[in-house]
């Protein structure tokens, strides 16, 4: 009896201490809980709270902000590149046939300027035509009408009218006849395509090689041949890609702001001047055009540039970068309730420096965590209502 009794005793006492250790575990559970950034909460976290899932909600203590209402200034980056200004593309053509005697120009990108003398040519067509002059002035003095006219042929196969006063003057013709320039700029050989005798047109021309010329003395050309093309290397164009997610928001006489990578420190201002209308092959953007004065030369052709677009602004929620999460399909944030953060998707816009705007998905009343990133499990996949 005695033993019998001794053992519901002991049987009494395990009861009770389990009863005692249960009881103490269930309410420091409530009291303290490890939360996310390893330190110890004062909260009371209910058992639903707990068991929460972890790819949808965390239990934390790192900071919390609110989004801020304000106005910024909104704006398109774009790389680009330098080029030549094809409005001041200019051609020296020949207006007769004949043998080039003495060229004056050796290289590509020779500097030329307006009234320069270029190359000397015999034409036996110009020839002729001074032989007429000379001839009318000498016999039909009472015919002006047909000297006039002679004279005038002249005028329009590039004499200069002191040329052609010379001729009357002299009564000798010019077998070695020079030619000037009449544009500034840089001399380009033309794309051997469009010499005599090429069937195959190019669209585009490479300004930018420097072969030696096409054009060599003691060549012939034909009448309406291009010769040189000259090139006004005071006046560039900045070619900007545009990104097509970005195409809608681009107008004219946008303000733009370009840097060069090359030139640590160098900016210039300009506008878009020119929308091209068309999307490019593949990745579907489009490129638009900004003039740009290069008098002193201190910027190259195919120079790469980067710039700033500004198109206006826009009112909105601001909330830091830092607090948006990138999930490549979905941009999420964690929502604060009570001790919980919960994962939420949100729609971004523009950037502004540090701060990202939320175009849907937040109120102004919503608390969020400041760092997304530390409260995402690198292992695990987030899910957000209706991504489940």
């Amino acid at each position: 009896m005695t033993r019998k009794m001794n053992n519901i005793k002991i049987m009494l006492t395990a009861f009770l201490f389990s009863t005692m250790l249960y009881t103490a575990c269930s309410d420091h559970t409530k009291e303290s809980i490890i939360t996310k950034s390893g330190k110890t909460g004062d909260a009371v976290v209910g058992l639903n709270t707990v068991l929460q899932p972890v790819n949808s909600s965390v239990i934390s203590t790192v900071n919390a902000i609110v989004p801020v209402q304000k106005e910024i200034q909104t704006s398109i980056s774009a790389d680009g590149y330098l080029d030549f200004d094809t409005r001041t593309f200019n051609n020296i053509a020949a207006r007769f046939s004949g043998r080039i005697k003495k060229l004056y120009i050796k290289y590509a990108f020779q500097e030329i300027r307006r009234g320069q003398r270029i190359f000397d040519i015999y034409s036996p067509d110009l020839v002729t035509a001074q032989q007429d002059l000379i001839y009318l002035t000498k016999n039909s003095a009472q015919e002006p009408n047909l000297i006039g006219a002679a004279r005038q042929k002249l005028l329009l196969l590039g004499m200069t009218p002191t040329q052609a006063d010379q001729v009357v003057i002299t009564g000798k013709p010019f077998y070695s006849f020079p030619v000037y320039s009449p544009y500034d700029g840089h001399v380009h050989d033309v794309a051997h395509s469009q010499m005599l005798g090429s069937t195959d047109i190019k669209s585009e021309q490479n300004f930018n090689t420097n072969l030696p010329l096409a054009i060599k003395e003691g060549m012939y050309v034909e009448k309406g041949q291009t010769l040189f093309n000259v090139v006004d290397p005071h006046h560039l164009w900045a070619i900007l890609k545009i990104n097509r997610s970005a195409v809608a928001g681009l107008k004219l006489n946008q303000a733009t702001k370009i840097t060069f990578p090359d030139i640590p420190g160098k900016t210039i201002t300009g506008k878009i001047n020119f929308i091209e209308p068309a999307l490019e092959g593949g990745d579907k953007g489009t490129s638009v055009r900004v003039y740009i004065d290069n008098m002193d030369h201190s910027m190259k052709v195919n120079s790469l540039v980067k710039a700033e677009i500004q198109t206006g602004s826009i009112n909105g929620l601001l909330i830091p970068r830092s607090a948006l999460l990138d999930l490549g399909n979905i941009k999420v944030v964690w929502l604060k309730e009570g001790a919980l953060f919960k994962a939420h998707e949100v729609s971004a816009g523009a950037t502004n420096g540090k701060e990202v705007l939320i175009t849907k998905g937040l109120a102004v009343t919503d608390s969020l965590a400041l760092d997304a990133q530390y409260l995402t499990d690198s292992e695990s996949f987030i899910k957000t209502k209706g991504h489940e």
